[in-house]
């Protein structure tokens, strides 16, 4: 994964309305433009080369010929940059139930890990 994260640019921290689960390993998104909280996460400019996108659908184990299989979809969202603006961006969200998965409440998957 290092050498396609590397091909990404970075634009910013951003964010999107819905819930983020803790499902132990990862965490898993459910977009709700209805939501309180928000999802916490960056933005990435994506190369040309659609390699690439490609790798992450792979990563994130979305199957673009059967998304009922996928873990996660790859959905287009409208997401919130810190300065305010709203760029759309590619988001994977979670394709399952999250049963009793702990909620994020803060929507920040890294700082609760920290915690």
């Amino acid at each position: 994964m290092l050498s396609i994260v590397r091909q990404l640019r970075k634009i910013g921290p951003a964010h999107v309305r819905g819930r983020l689960f803790d499902l132990g390993e990862y965490p898993g998104a459910i977009l709700d433009v209805n939501a309180e909280t928000k999802i916490e996460g960056e933005v990435f400019e994506l190369p040309t080369d659609p390699s690439v996108l490609a790798e992450l659908d792979a990563y994130e184990g979305y199957e673009l010929a059967d998304p009922t299989r996928s873990l996660f979809i790859r959905v287009k969202s409208s997401a919130q940059l810190s300065d305010g603006r709203d760029v759309e961006s590619w988001i994977y969200v979670y394709n399952r139930d999250p049963g009793k998965a702990p909620l994020i409440t803060d929507g920040n998957y890294r700082k609760s890990k920290a915690a």
